[in-house]
């Protein structure tokens, strides 16, 4: 699986590549700065691009701006972008053309190998993950009269789940459950947020997260 890095850092940038070559990912191209990870992406057309959000020459978002653009001009390259603080604005725009394959990471979350390597695997796939972080936020945005009060403690607790990109099984064994207690609360969510009911958890997340950024 071939990966397209950008990480301005030198010292963390190589400790990605090695984790990732340590799980048989093959780097492509590991890039420091936006314009550079624009023309690396249109050039080797990777399998996902894992991008800092804030790249030289502006340490704004740079990197999350040439990830979209290549995005643009290839549609569906998987992207997982890698933030150091949670930014709902960077969360929206990943999620405003509706298509899968994306990510949103804290940096922490790069020192669990397994979970980072998982995220990377899932999106590559054409799935969707999202840092627990960034969905707490989103979820915490919910009006005491918005349709996430109609939620009970249980079925929040399956959405956010859900929203960081989790199948039924994962959740049913993240919160000790059955696969078909999870599939009746799935159900009641998507009933109570008034959206289409979908079996491709890829979908399903996608949804969420619409609705948790309108």
């Amino acid at each position: 699986m071939r990966v397209v890095l950008a990480e301005d850092l030198a010292l963390l940038r190589e400790g990605l590549v090695s984790l990732l070559q340590a799980h048989d990912f093959e780097i492509a191209a590991a890039v420091d700065n936006g314009p550079s990870l624009l023309k690396a992406l249109l050039d080797h057309r990777p399998d996902v691009a894992v991008v800092d959000v804030r790249l030289p020459p502006t340490f704004t978002d740079e990197g999350l701006q040439a990830a979209l653009e290549a995005r643009r001009q290839v549609p569906g390259l998987p992207v997982l972008v890698l933030s150091q603080y949670v930014e709902q604005l960077y969360a929206r725009e990943l999620l405003a053309d509706g298509t899968g394959g994306i990510g949103y990471l804290l940096k922490d979350r790069v020192f669990d190998a397994g979970q980072f390597v998982d995220a990377v695997r899932r999106v590559a796939g054409g799935g969707t993950a999202m840092d627990p972080e960034v969905v707490a936020r989103l979820v915490a945005r919910g009006r005491d009269d918005s349709p996430l009060a109609r939620l009970t403690p249980r079925e929040r607790e399956v959405m956010e789940l859900m929203a960081q990109g989790r199948s039924n099984a994962a959740i049913a064994q993240q919160l000790v459950v059955t696969e078909r207690a999870v599939t009746k609360h799935t159900a009641n969510i998507f009933a109570k947020l008034d959206l289409a009911v979908s079996d491709d958890d890829n979908r399903r997340v996608l949804a969420v997260l619409a609705y948790l950024n309108s």
